[in-house]
């Protein structure tokens, strides 16, 4: 088939590992990856669908999502320096100041242009901090899928 991109904007904080954990809870409990919902609609908002989890765990839900994976950040297990199956890893200011100009880029700006996609391997994630009028507003999360 082919990997599918998922991103995610969650409110700044300075504890990256944390916000990760967070919305990946905040996923999970909305049942928010496949098999519960095998493709999912991005960007994620209050008008997306919450069916709730249909499994007993984050780890449950990874196993029946078998080879697929579950196509959303459920399957970012962590933060790390090294990029890998399963981790998210910060992207580069020098890549942020070419694709935007700034290493400090707004929402507008990401939205705009998520040319990032382009380097990312399946099942592998990237996080940035996003900027409003010049203080961190956001993190966006970002992968590609297995599948």
């Amino acid at each position: 088939m082919g990997g599918h991109p998922y991103y995610y904007f969650v409110p700044y904080e300075d504890d990256i590992e944390a916000a990760l954990q967070k919305l990946r809870e905040r996923e999970f409990e909305a049942g928010r990856y496949n098999p519960v919902i095998p493709f999912l609609d991005f960007p994620i908002g209050p008008t997306s669908p919450a069916p709730g989890k249909r499994h007993p765990s984050i780890h449950d839900a990874l196993d029946a999502s078998d080879a697929d994976g579950t196509r959303s950040i459920l399957d970012i297990e962590r933060i790390d320096v090294t990029p890998g199956f399963g981790v998210a890893v910060a992207y580069p200011p020098e890549r942020l100041q070419e694709l935007y100009r700034t290493d400090k880029p707004g929402r507008a700006n990401v939205e705009e242009n998520m040319e990032f996609f382009d380097e990312l391997e399946r099942g592998q994630g990237i996080y940035f901090v996003v900027y409003e009028n010049g203080r961190p507003s956001e993190i966006l999360f970002a992968g590609y899928s297995y599948d």
